[in-house]
């Protein structure tokens, strides 16, 4: 009995450690991969003839996109607020 209390505390810890290594090695990954994307979209914006087009056009959809998404939400609350 005394040496499977010091065994199973052993395990115990031994797994926490583990699984603090295996989360910490799979955020590291991530972040690597996505400061590998970073690089690859400077490096393609760099070749583009006109980047600060690419950069701009990609802007304007975003702010499309925020623009239907609040008309969406206003129709809707317009649609609420009418008495049935």
């Amino acid at each position: 009995m005394n040496r499977i209390i010091p065994l199973l505390i052993t395990l115990a810890v031994s797994g926490a450690v583990m699984a603090q290594t295996a989360t910490t090695a799979k955020q590291g990954a991530k972040a690597t991969s996505e400061k590998a994307q970073q690089y690859a979209d400077r490096a393609k914006a760099a070749t583009e003839s006109q980047p600060d087009r690419s950069i701009d056009k990609t802007k304007a959809r975003l702010h499309r996109a925020k623009a239907h998404h609040h008309a969406r939400k206003a129709r809707h609350a317009a649609k609420k607020s009418l008495p049935q």
